[in-house]
């Protein structure tokens, strides 16, 4: 199952930190799964991140190719 994930990073700007609102495609088995596997992918980012909200994507299925054509 697909999950939408809204995270807000902190971004150092000339003016101090601006926060920008991010969201996230993630797929898991549930909302706290979805919600773990964006707090380990941020982990090592060594930037300033909160997870926001976290839930169930209208999205079936993606379809395509990772591969470059």
């Amino acid at each position: 199952m697909y999950y939408t994930s809204k995270v807000k990073i902190a971004i150092d700007t000339p003016k101090g930190i601006k926060w920008q609102s991010e969201t996230y495609l993630v797929n898991a088995v549930s909302v706290t799964h979805a919600e773990s596997l964006v707090v380990e992918d941020f982990k090592d980012a060594g930037i300033e991140f909160e997870v926001k909200s976290v839930s169930a994507s209208q999205i079936c299925k993606v379809i395509g190719s990772t591969k470059k054509l």
